[in-house]
């Protein structure tokens, strides 16, 4: 991916070497994270967040960070240019519609973080709260999802965070509203669908940021978009369920099968158009 001379991004909360106490939320891919140790371990999701919880301590939350550079400095300064990116291109969408993008901030951190959503683990993965309108993620992920997920390359990383940015473009246009409402209206498995949809018309918005920025910056190189097709499909539902378990379960799919996040992601990087992901429309 050609990302050294995008605009790096000015929303970006660096606390990575802070620490935070406090109760673990799961959002975003994170519970797919949340799910594949469950599935490959045998146990109940549930437990582990409980356990996670319960071994979590408070601790301070303004450490100081040991001076120097990291490890992980260039994986940092990748998703800032990722970011700032991600804003450039919803900037020029939402004008075109007359209207104006208010770009979201992504918190970079370390084991665990406070959000207006709940605490945070690094074993939740990546996730977006709508409640102060911020990614976080731990870069600790980006290895797991080369490792675990066994989806390699810069642009697998990049289709993570304009994933979760797709979220933030859901909640700016009222869609994660309307889906929320539907609470309560809808049977469990109904409503179940429906989140799913919604997870998947993130995956059509990441393909329509990766269009209209390889439009705009000539972002990508051989090979990047079999690399984010990877990771929509190692993260697929039926896949994780079945390498864990031997058995597919659709009732409990929450992001979708292989097969759905890698087609939604593909068309919308094959429209840049988002009338050709309405949330009514996928399946």
């Amino acid at each position: 991916m050609r990302w050294q001379d995008l605009r790096r991004s000015r929303n970006v909360e660096d606390r990575r070497g802070m620490s935070s106490g406090g109760k673990v939320a799961v959002g975003g891919l994170g519970f797919v994270i949340l799910l594949a140790i469950g599935l490959l371990t045998g146990q109940d999701p549930g437990e582990i967040l409980s356990q996670i919880q319960g071994s979590e301590q408070p601790t301070a939350q303004n450490e100081t960070r040991p001076a120097g550079p990291r490890p992980d400095d260039q994986m940092a300064d990748f998703v800032s240019a990722v970011l700032g990116s991600t804003e450039d291109v919803w900037t020029t969408i939402y004008a075109e519609n007359n209207s104006q993008y208010q770009a979201p901030t992504l918190q970079l951190f370390d084991d665990a973080t406070q959000s207006a959503c709940g605490g945070a683990s690094a074993a939740m993965g990546p996730f977006y709260c709508p409640a102060d309108q911020k990614v976080y993620i731990d870069l600790s992920f980006c290895d797991q999802l080369r490792e675990r997920f066994r989806a390699p390359g810069e642009f697998a990383v990049a289709y993570v965070v304009a994933h979760e940015v797709g979220h933030h473009v859901q909640n700016l246009m009222g869609i994660s509203d309307q889906v929320q409402q539907q609470r309560g209206r809808l049977s469990r498995a109904d409503y179940n669908k429906l989140s799913v949809q919604l997870e998947l018309q993130a995956d059509f918005l990441a393909g329509v940021w990766a269009n209209r920025a390889h439009e705009m910056s000539n972002i990508l190189e051989p090979g990047d978009l079999e690399a984010a097709l990877t990771a929509a499909n190692a993260i697929g539902d039926d896949k994780l369920q079945k390498e864990s378990q031997g058995y597919v379960v659709p009732d409990a799919f929450t992001h979708g099968t292989s097969q759905q996040r890698m087609y939604w992601f593909r068309k919308g990087y094959e429209s840049g158009d988002l009338s050709q992901g309405r949330i009514q429309d996928i399946r």
